[in-house]
């Protein structure tokens, strides 16, 4: 199948209740190059135009731009434009995937470089913690020597019927386990749960930022901005390598998700944040707008 080709533009806009005179805004906004996602072009536009810009790869290998503004501002519009070409991604047959006991044993045992790394996905981060109730949680997914994508794929879909979208049930700060006693929330929240899930068991994931392109009811026409940011997971699969699961939409991504950037929990890959002066108060607008393209030959 044909790579499929997007336009993507994330604005973000910040109105301030009072002055800011300087401020210092980090951006992951930049889409990652891998291997069934082709970055084509990129640039990323702030008002005011800032003073000084910089660009470095953090720890887990995604693009971070650094902005800093120097001149007294009320409003602060960061417009990150994109076009990527994203092909289909591998999903292995059960029967192709390991038992996922032997995956927990691999991660305590195998020393070389990519279960070294996947093994840095098992512990607790600032969004995730390590704690047996989300081990009892996914254990009726985890039936004793079954292959780790049938368990995964299990836990996935438990998660989209058990849990309701609700973006009034919680902030980015709500503590996961009231997320997994209130059965609520958003798609960050569902995959900071899967991942606890997998990592209390001993199991490596981690979370991936990202776009997903939406489609109006039938007959409607798709509204500007509609589109949003989107977070799912990926798991650690020895022999494949990573595979992601989306617990919002209990799916595989693939042609209808773009990656951002990936990292240990939502704290290692925000869009954007930032450090100022003056302001106080502020109100918040995003605006993210996916737009398919004709399929790239």
């Amino acid at each position: 199948m044909k790579a499929q080709l997007f336009e993507i533009t994330h604005t973000t806009t910040y109105e301030y209740h009072a002055p800011v005179t300087v401020s210092h805004h980090l951006m992951r906004l930049t889409p990652r190059a891998m291997a069934r996602q082709r970055l084509l072009a990129h640039d990323i536009e702030v008002q005011p135009t800032p003073a000084a810009t910089n660009m470095r790869i953090d720890y887990f290998g995604n693009d971070v731009t650094f902005a800093t503004i120097e001149r007294t501002h009320r409003q602060l519009a960061v417009t990150s434009r994109s076009r990527v070409a994203v092909s289909p991604a591998f999903i292995p047959d059960v029967t192709e995937t390991p038992a996922w006991e032997s995956v927990r044993v691999l991660c305590h045992t195998d020393r070389t470089a990519s279960v070294l790394e996947a093994t840095e996905y098992t512990f607790t981060s600032p969004a995730v913690p390590v704690d047996p109730l989300f081990a009892e949680y996914a254990a009726p997914s985890f039936a004793a020597d079954q292959s780790i994508l049938e368990s995964v794929t299990d836990l996935t879909a438990r998660i989209h019927r058990e849990f309701k979208f609700d973006s009034t049930a919680t902030t980015v700060s709500t503590p996961l386990l009231e997320v997994l006693e209130k059965r609520r929330g958003v798609c960050q929240d569902f995959a900071h749960l899967q991942i606890a899930c997998l990592r209390a068991l001993g199991l490596p994931a981690r979370y991936v930022s990202g776009y997903l392109e939406t489609q109006p009811p039938p007959g409607r026409q798709k509204l500007v901005g509609s589109d949003a940011s989107h977070a799912w997971v990926s798991f650690f699969c020895p022999g494949i390598g990573w595979i992601d699961v989306d617990p919002t939409n209990n799916n595989f991504p693939s042609m209808q998700h773009i990656t951002l950037g990936w990292g240990r929990d939502y704290s290692d890959v925000s869009p954007l944040r930032g450090v100022i002066l003056g302001a106080g108060k502020h109100n918040l607008k995003v605006s993210v707008d996916v737009t398919s393209l004709e399929n790239d030959g």
